[in-house]
């Protein structure tokens, strides 16, 4: 009961931050008008090779996410699309590295306290602790009522996996709203955004499914303690 409780104090006293306002806290530099290296090696990728179950489950998502994604709440964006692509771009549990779904996460940053319900993140972990993030974070809201700034909740996060991690490696995540897809990585206090992938566009989506796995390979080649 006592840390029900603890997280619900917690989830009340987390602040709304705006992008503009983290920028200006904590002294970010955010880069659209080029790629840096970072994001240009994660968006280097190619058409995913799909297996029979896979390109059966590919185009049933593609169908349903172009006839139905507008009328789609937050809760229908993860259940009946988002998760199926996580699966699809190999973003899933294995006995090192755990998923977790809206998971408040905490950490002093700068003297500073940040606290953020993060939509999905990959962390070393054990049951529901989270102990390593692992670089991936998602926000994604909804084309009908959307509420917050789902930027600022991701550098949030990205600021949190920082301080937890202390091993000064880079941070890599996704901005979604409705079908629109930005991923983003963070080196240091420079964070870079990519141009956005259309989840109802299919070229985009197979890039997509193809970037996650390109995290997978990277999370597991370099990022992994």
């Amino acid at each position: 009961m006592a840390k029900k409780l603890k997280k619900t104090v917690e989830e009340r006293e987390a602040k709304a931050w705006r992008e503009g306002e983290l920028i200006e806290s904590f002294n970010l530099t955010r880069i659209v008008t080029h790629t840096t290296p970072l994001m240009k090696e994660l968006l280097d990728v190619q058409v995913p090779e799909l297996n029979t179950g896979e390109q059966y489950n590919f185009d049933r998502l593609y169908n349903k996410v172009v006839r139905h994604i507008t009328g789609w709440n937050e809760e229908d964006l993860k259940i009946k699309f988002i998760g199926p692509i996580l699966e699809l771009g190999h973003l899933t549990d294995d006995d090192i590295v755990l998923s977790y779904f809206d998971k408040t996460i905490s950490e002093t940053v700068d003297n500073i306290r940040l606290i953020v319900k993060s939509d999905f993140m990959l962390a070393k972990g054990i049951l529901d602790v989270v102990k390593t993030p692992y670089f991936h974070f998602q926000e994604y809201k909804p084309y009908k009522n959307p509420s917050g700034d789902s930027m600022a909740q991701l550098l949030a996060a990205f600021l949190i996996a920082q301080a937890k991690n202390k091993n000064g490696n880079p941070i890599y995540g996704v901005d979604i709203i409705g079908a629109n897809w930005r991923f983003v990585t963070m080196e240091g206090r420079t964070y870079c955004i990519s141009k956005a992938y259309d989840v109802t566009d299919k070229e985009d989506l197979l890039c997509i499914i193809s970037i996650l796995r390109k995290f997978r390979w990277i999370l597991e080649t370099r990022l992994m303690d």
